[in-house]
């Protein structure tokens, strides 16, 4: 034993030394992430089927005038949606990244490891079931479907001769994702609330109200401060299980604190948007490309970058093709789907 922990002790630095991190960069995204978020919340709640002034959207945010129809919309129906969608693009991309850290492996990402196909069926069964459910009641259970995704997943990819390995995850993952889908689908058609599913499964932040964003952001904004204070610890996980507990983390309590987060994350955003996938993908991986690999960074610039992506994205739906709405999950996929072929090719030729 004391053999391996000096053996450990002298592959520390040269393993620390690994930790490159750009703190003037992770600063400047911080700061101009910020920036660009609210201009682009600004130019979301301008934009639809009725083209909104800023000077009105001003107007409406801080003199509310609850008899002009104009300031009716952007409190009713804009507002909450891109609220509700910055919202859902930090979590997403805050449990991403955390998954990355955490298992080390580099195509881990909610969509893909079963969390959102499992907090899928959750509802589904709640909307067959349990109709009028309150929001309250449905994040609960999303949670308990991602959980059980989850476990589900890893339980399979363990089976495999060799154990668990990215290729295998993300195998026994969309397997899954498969099943559950098809079995909320036939959810759908047997208990005729395929009107909701559909609607629901398509992933979008149309239908988001204040209600919902008062029930989701005291469990987002908990697992993201969380997220903030594991991070150090996540970094040190990252390196290695071994390294962490030579640098003195309690690895087994640190993943169960960082499991709890992501499923809190990946259920409260899937119950609002839908399974809407790689997110959680691209923008960890973006974010560590630009400010390193520290997650004392990666974490809130992830969050930042993530609720943009979002944001734009259903910007852009509700651009293209006007009146009509493309659903943000297909054009996210547009970019996901590439980035995880590439990430997958990368991965295969390491093994």
């Amino acid at each position: 034993m004391n053999t391996h922990v000096q053996s450990l002790t002298r592959e520390l630095p040269r393993k620390t030394k690994t930790l490159r991190s750009r703190p003037l960069a992770a600063t400047l995204i911080l700061i101009g992430g910020a920036a660009v978020l609210l201009l682009s919340i600004a130019l979301s709640i301008c934009f639809g089927a009725a083209d909104i002034r800023l000077p009105v959207v001003w107007s409406a945010i801080f003199h509310f005038d609850p008899a002009a129809t104009q300031h009716q919309i952007i409190w009713e129906l804009r507002l909450p949606r891109v609220l509700g969608g910055a919202l859902v693009g930090a979590s997403f991309a805050v449990a991403g990244a955390i998954m990355q850290g955490m298992t080390r492996n580099p195509m881990a990402d909610s969509g893909l490891l079963g969390l959102n196909a499992g907090a899928g069926f959750a509802l589904a069964l709640c909307f067959a079931f349990f109709p009028g459910l309150p929001f309250l009641y449905l994040i609960l259970y999303s949670f308990v479907g991602a959980g059980l995704g989850a476990g589900v997943v890893y339980g399979v990819g363990s089976l495999a001769k060799g154990g668990l390995t990215p290729i295998r995850l993300i195998l026994a993952g969309s397997a899954l994702s498969a099943l559950l889908s098809a079995l909320s689908e036939g959810i759908a058609l047997h208990f005729n609330v395929g009107q909701d599913i559909a609607f629901w499964v398509a992933g979008g932040v149309a239908g988001t109200k204040w209600y919902q964003l008062k029930t989701m952001v005291p469990w987002v904004g908990g697992a993201l401060l969380g997220s903030i204070v594991l991070s150090r610890s996540i970094t040190m996980l990252s390196l290695g299980e071994d390294v962490a507990r030579g640098l003195g983390q309690r690895t087994g309590l640190v993943k169960l604190a960082a499991t709890v987060i992501v499923l809190v994350l990946a259920g409260s955003a899937v119950s609002v948007v839908g399974p809407v996938g790689f997110v959680g993908l691209i923008i960890p991986h973006l974010t560590r490309y630009l400010v390193g690999v520290d997650y004392r960074w990666i974490i809130p610039c992830s969050a930042v970058l993530g609720s943009l992506l979002v944001v734009l994205a259903d910007l852009a739906a509700r651009m293209i093709n006007p009146p009509y709405e493309v659903p943000i999950g297909a054009l996210i996929s547009l970019i996901g789907v590439p980035f995880f072929l590439y990430l997958a090719r990368k991965e295969r030729r390491e093994l």
